[in-house]
């Protein structure tokens, strides 16, 4: 049975679970038990499914217009990459229920071949994350959730969205708990011809179709007070034809993901121990015609085994061991890479000491250990004071670090077996206001990357990656929330700017598809059965060339959309969408526009 033909059976059964009743939530369990502690001492962006289904084209439009993350894309649906904080799509870790999900080829992660609708939640986390989350973890991490809920009965919610470009767009979600067990399945289709047309420009998207689907089943038991079992596993089959001229040759790419998680908690009055078994599998195929057999692609396995052991002295000090290993393997379809494979650990030891309600203390090492490759020992520090009611402040110093990635290392012609690993040492002082009904967060930083890996032409003809760049980055991450409610009345405000100034030390030149200047903001007012929202971007001027070519650069753009939602008999639910309501002319990658104004309309239905 195919991938598809799975979802497409688990999807009916979704469906034919989904009628009864609901009770009161009792407990939530999410699986990445780290970022509770993270949240004392770093600013962390979490949006859940209303904030996602303002932005449900992709991921890549959630992060672009909710986050302080500048986000590179091919065009619409296509190859889409993040940037925190200066760094390069390589130095983003993508974390899925705690466990790095980095592409063991690429190093990194391709935005929109990660479906939005699969999580329930998504937090955002910028700065260094070594110590906990491992290799490139170094501009920031961004945080797909799946959470289980105790004692709630059966609810399930349904999505229906059409939309321009024929584009439609669901997920059914259905989950059943009580007292002792909790199951959630749920499951994803997307599907656009995705033909825009951007006149100004002579641009036509054609070939720019896309689909993809996702299955996820998740469960959880309570043995008894203290122990836990939980599972999460996850099914996505996708399909990304690549834009073309009218006269080019036609291209796609085929992706299929499995990953499956499986988890034993205990808890106790002094000890907190979460013990995670995972299995990933990624294979890829590209089409350079797709009449044609595939040109290139592979086919990756990871196996990883985590231990996170908490120790609690008191009520004021805690110790934390996270231990680690994994193994990967993959195989390449002409890149020359045949039967690699690689084994890493880790050992980190953190202490926690929280002597009074003012204060708050984390320092941490970490030592990896490589197959074939030399890491150096990862620190973090963080430390909070509380200082009045309406300010507080948190300093965060770590030094992080990327190892090369199987393409890096093994591809044909042109891969290093003598590159070192990307190290950075980064600092931040965050800043935190609060005056009635709103905060606001200042958070200036510094990186300092070393020896950054980057592809080079060589002599011989070919490119091969070489340690070459030593990278400065620093500026300024702020953020102002407003939220207030009075009777029927409920109004939401957020408004982020972002400064970034990251060079190339060696040549005093600022990085490709970096912008200085970053502002965000979202909006929504609610009354009664009614609400409405409007969100804004603006991007300052972004070079794509190593030589600040003006020429060349991004032009400034600011975008803007609305949307209105509709609540009638309780659980129904009805939106229409505006994007780009101003028709802005903008692109995030050279050469390929974004779409202008275009529309879609929705139904949400819980029961």
């Amino acid at each position: 049975m195919t991938i598809r033909h799975q979802f497409s059976a688990a999807f009916l059964f979704c469906f034919l679970l989904s009628f009864a009743q609901e009770k009161a939530i009792d407990t939530v369990y999410i699986f990445d038990n780290q970022l509770k502690n993270s949240k004392k001492f770093q600013k962390i962006q979490t949006l859940n499914q209303e904030d996602l289904l303002k932005n449900t084209t992709n991921l890549s439009e959630v992060l672009r217009f909710q986050s302080p993350v500048y986000i590179k894309e091919n065009g619409r649906g296509m190859v889409s990459s993040p940037s925190f904080r200066g760094t390069t799509a390589q130095q983003t870790a993508f974390v899925w229920n705690g466990i790095n999900i980095n592409s063991i080829f690429l190093g990194q992660g391709d935005v929109n071949n990660l479906n939005l609708l699969s999580y329930d939640q998504l937090e955002i986390k910028s700065g260094g994350g070594s110590v906990i989350y491992g290799s490139g973890a170094i501009g920031g991490t961004i945080h797909l959730n799946n959470e289980l809920s105790f004692d709630k009965g059966f609810h399930s919610t349904l999505f229906l969205e059409g939309g321009s470009y024929h584009t439609i767009n669901s997920f059914l979600k259905t989950s059943y708990s009580d007292d002792k067990l909790s199951i959630k399945i749920s499951g994803n289709f997307v599907k656009s011809d995705n033909d825009y047309e951007v006149p100004e420009k002579n641009y036509v998207n054609l070939n720019g179709e896309y689909d993809n689907r996702t299955f996820n089943l998740g469960a959880a038991y309570k043995i008894n007070t203290k122990n836990r079992l939980s599972w999460q596993t996850q099914i996505y089959d996708g399909e990304q034809h690549y834009p073309t001229s009218e006269f080019g040759t036609k291209t796609k790419y085929l992706s299929n993901t499995f990953r499956s998680l499986l988890a034993w908690d205990f808890i106790s009055k002094k000890i907190n121990n979460s013990f995670k078994v995972a299995y990933l599998q990624d294979d890829f195929q590209y089409f350079s015609n797709i009449n044609q057999p595939k040109s290139s692609g592979g086919s990756g396995d990871s196996y990883f085994a985590k231990n996170d052991f908490n120790y609690f002295f008191n009520n004021q000090l805690a110790f934390n061991l996270i231990t680690e290993y994994h193994f990967d393997k993959g195989e390449g379809y002409q890149s020359g890479i045949a039967g690699v494979s690689r084994n890493a650990g880790s050992v980190a030891g953190l202490l926690r000491w929280n002597p009074n309600q003012v204060l708050n203390f984390e320092a941490g090492v970490k030592k990896d250990f490589v197959e074939e490759i030399a890491t150096p020992v990862l620190y973090s520090f963080s430390g909070k004071m509380n200082v009045t009611n309406w300010y507080s402040f948190a300093l965060n110093i770590s030094k992080n670090f990327r190892y090369p990635s199987f393409n890096d290392l093994y591809w044909k012609p042109g891969g290093n077996l003598d590159l070192k690993p990307e190290v950075s040492h980064q600092a931040e002082l965050g800043n935190n206001f609060k005056y009635q009904n709103f905060k606001l967060n200042l958070t200036p930083y510094y990186i300092q990357i070393k020896d950054m890996i980057r592809w080079l032409p060589t002599p011989n003809g070919y490119w091969s990656p070489v340690n070459t760049n030593n990278v400065e980055s620093y500026g300024l991450e702020s953020q102002l929330d407003f939220e207030k409610a009075f009777e029927n009345h409920q109004a939401k405000l957020s408004i982020g700017y972002v400064y970034t100034h990251s060079k190339d030390t060696d040549t005093d030149l600022f990085l490709m598809y970096v912008p200085q200047h970053k502002i965000f903001g979202n909006a929504t007012y609610k009354y009664r059965f009614a609400e409405i929202f409007v969100q804004g971007m603006y991007n300052g001027l972004t070079y794509t060339t190593s030589d600040e070519a003006i020429r060349d650069a991004i032009n400034p753009y600011f975008v803007m959309n609305a949307g209105v939602n509709l609540t009638f008999l309780k659980n129904y639910q009805i939106g229409f969408k505006i994007n780009n309501i101003f028709d802005e002319i903008y692109e995030t990658t050279a050469y390929f526009p974004l779409p202008k104004r275009n529309y879609s309309a929705n139904l949400l239905i819980n029961f």
